[in-house]
């Protein structure tokens, strides 16, 4: 019942209202339709190509460099920037390198992977795990470096080691800063991966799209792009359902520090 009140009917309303504008626009262009097919149209084709399981297939090659790419990302960019938030000699030895490299559009490096390692999933691994290890990375050492000092200093004094010190004050303390990085890394994870997809793929829904699109078939590419949005959409509710797991602990000590 929860979930059923905080959804958003008037969105959902607009978007099938705008659904409906498309289709009854698309019918009454005609000549239109070889780039804007009907929505009615666009479904038939999803539907007979999921039928078929060759937009599955795809599906399943876009998800699984998807999540190889984000979980080594984040386990490297979460390490590193606890490494970095907490040693300030280290954080000034790479903040320079961090900020040069950090506004570079990932889509650049992908000629560059390619040259290195060729075509294929270690490429498009790679390029996902570069994109989306910045902002894990940055949000990890902002929420280190934003604990109170008169906390670390508290564990200290009571004989906390590192790896206690670690557990029970800097993740807990940094915890909203990752789990905010994560989110917007995920997104640009399946960003990357279906962008490199379209560069140099032989399979997923990046190259599904692409190689629909050179085949004039308009109606299953926009189904292609109808499958990302939807996967996209779906990654993010079921990170929304772990954060609010994950954070409840969180949201008790808020709730008792209110009250």
């Amino acid at each position: 019942m929860g979930a059923i009140k905080r959804l958003n009917w008037q969105g959902w309303l607009l978007f099938g209202c705008l659904l409906m504008l498309w289709e009854m626009g698309a019918r009454g262009a005609p000549q239109l339709q070889l780039y804007f097919p009907p929505v009615s149209q666009i479904l038939g084709a999803f539907l007979e190509a999921q039928a078929g399981g060759s937009i599955v297939r795809h599906a399943l090659a876009t998800l699984a460099r998807f999540a190889q790419g984000f979980f080594i990302a984040a386990a490297l960019a979460v390490v590193a920037g606890v490494v970095l938030g907490y040693s300030r000699l280290l954080h000034s030895l790479f903040a320079t390198l961090i900020e040069f490299l950090r506004p570079m559009p990932s889509v650049a490096i992908i000629p560059v992977a390619i040259l290195l390692l060729g075509i294929g999933d270690g490429m498009i691994v790679s390029v996902t795990v570069y994109a989306c290890v910045w902002p894990i990375l940055i949000n990890t050492i902002d929420g280190v470096r934003s604990i109170d000092g008169t906390l670390i200093d508290t564990g200290r004094t009571f004989g906390l080691n590192r790896a206690r010190m670690l557990r029970q004050i800097i993740l807990p303390g940094a915890s909203p800063y990752i789990v905010t990085g994560l989110r917007i890394g995920l997104s640009i994870a399946l960003i990357l991966v279906t962008t490199a997809e379209m560069v140099a793929g032989s399979s997923g829904l990046g190259f599904y799209i692409l190689d629909e699109e050179r085949a004039m078939n308009s109606a299953n590419m926009y189904g292609g792009i109808v499958l990302v949005a939807m996967l996209g959409y779906a990654l993010n509710r079921l990170f929304l359902i772990f954060e609010a797991r994950a954070m409840r602990w969180r949201h008790g000590v808020m709730a008792r520090q209110a009250a």
